[in-house]
């Protein structure tokens, strides 16, 4: 039987790289956490660390039982919450990533409502543009929007939403008296796009008559950056032309700010989905925010006639 604070403190270990900073972090001596790591790799039979005089690293080994040992206490922290959660309610803590962007408009708010019906949870939030890793980051939940990638972790899919090419104004006066008004002029544009897109820029677009075309655009994006706050600054600076979610760009729309290239064509919809960690137990605590998530978002869209006709675009 392994004991879970000496795994708590080999992963503290390498999360901070030294048995001092390590002894820190836990409220423990040095002596204790060498003593309790040496323990452990005793139990295991393998040497878990490359120790020096600088700084402390996982071996091969280490590393591969570091990933294990996250999952590990993850697992165990689950259990201990749901069973508290039985007599008292949600308890523990709940952590969860999402973009800046969706997490503002979107999350944050359900965070805040969530928060208010199970006081004695605690609500962490990291807004974050990188696909960070659930595990090592120790998320309980990531909402990702897009198109989701294979994965090792649980997904539910929250909902979908339109993507639209906009534009300034000022853009379109620099392309002189020729509107956009076909696919091949768009091509053309000068392009401002997500790092995350594969080059050359192409997606499958459904035209007005109902077929599905190819369509990539012609030069590489003159702009790219790393988050859809920058793409929508780019684009209101007059940069060119960015494809970015409808949610996002709507009221830029509605004020004149953007306007909305080729309203009769259709890119791919864009899944969201609550990812959460492959584990045996699924906590309360994950289960209980995604339905609550889900049945506000739901619950919005049944009220808005606008979010409504968006959907089935």
């Amino acid at each position: 039987m392994i004991d879970l604070q000496r795994v708590r403190i080999f992963v503290a270990v390498v999360e901070v790289g030294s048995f001092t900073g390590a002894a820190h972090t836990l409220g423990l001596t040095k002596a204790v956490v060498s003593a309790n790591v040496k323990l452990l790799e005793k139990e295991l039979g393998v040497s878990l660390l490359n120790r020096s005089t600088r700084r402390v690293s996982a071996t091969q080994t280490g590393e591969r039982f570091y990933q294990h040992a996250l999952r590990l206490l993850q697992e165990a922290e689950y259990v201990l919450d749901d069973v508290r959660s039985a007599h008292s309610g949600l308890s523990g803590s709940l952590r969860i990533t999402t973009t800046p962007e969706y997490g503002v408009r979107v999350i944050v708010p359900a965070l805040a409502a969530f928060s208010a019906r199970h006081p004695q949870l605690r609500i962490q939030h990291v807004s974050s543009s990188m696909n960070d890793d659930l595990i090592s980051g120790r998320f309980d939940v990531a909402i990702r929007l897009g198109q989701l990638a294979d994965s090792s972790h649980h997904a539910r899919l929250i909902d979908r939403f339109a993507i639209v090419p906009v534009v300034s104004p000022d853009y379109l006066t620099t392309l002189g008296s020729q509107p956009v008004s076909k696919l091949a002029q768009l091509a053309e544009a000068k392009w401002i796009a997500h790092s995350r897109l594969s080059t050359p820029l192409s997606w499958q677009v459904t035209t007005p008559t109902g077929e599905s075309l190819f369509f990539s655009a012609h030069h590489p994006a003159a702009i790219v950056a790393d988050s859809a706050a920058s793409l929508l600054a780019f684009a209101l600076a007059g940069a060119g032309v960015a494809l970015l979610p409808a949610w996002l760009v709507k009221e830029e729309i509605a004020s004149g700010d953007l306007i909305h290239l080729l309203p009769d064509h259709h890119f791919p919809r864009q899944g969201i989905y609550a990812l959460y960690p492959n584990t045996r137990h699924v906590p309360e605590k994950v289960r209980a925010f995604i339905d609550f998530l889900q049945g506000r978002i739901e619950d919005a869209q049944q009220h808005s006639p606008v979010t409504q006709t968006s959907r089935h675009q």
